[in-house]
């Protein structure tokens, strides 16, 4: 139920976002998120339809999402590898020295207005 709340954090920044810059009609938002960060695409997707229809700013307006690919990086051998397929692991040396390098963030990456 995250999503929920991610709905409501990126509605509110949008809104602030678009009042700065006098936009009077958000058309879309684009979103990327990686890919472990644990957030349901179809639940955004819902809640986004759902939460939208408060705000005249956003009436009409599309949630678009892009998954960012989870990268580990390991620090014995100094490479990286997709986290999802491998795990912690190094699949290269066997190192559990590993770090996340990146999927588990969320952005705002775009916003279309009219």
């Amino acid at each position: 139920m995250h999503e929920l709340g991610l709905v409501n954090y990126v509605v509110d920044a949008v809104t602030r976002i678009a009042e700065e810059n006098g936009a009077k009609h958000v058309a879309s938002v684009t979103l990327e998120f990686g890919e472990v960060s644990g957030v349901v695409p179809e639940y955004l997707y819902s809640y986004w339809n759902w939460y939208t229809k408060k705000f005249p700013l956003f009436e009409g307006s599309k949630l678009l999402c892009e998954t960012i690919p989870a990268i580990t990086w390991c620090n014995s051998c100094k490479r990286t590898y997709p986290t999802v397929p491998q795990g912690k692991i190094c699949p290269y040396c066997g190192s559990e020295e590993t770090w996340l390098q990146q999927g588990n963030e969320m952005n705002i990456k775009q916003i279309e207005v009219e």
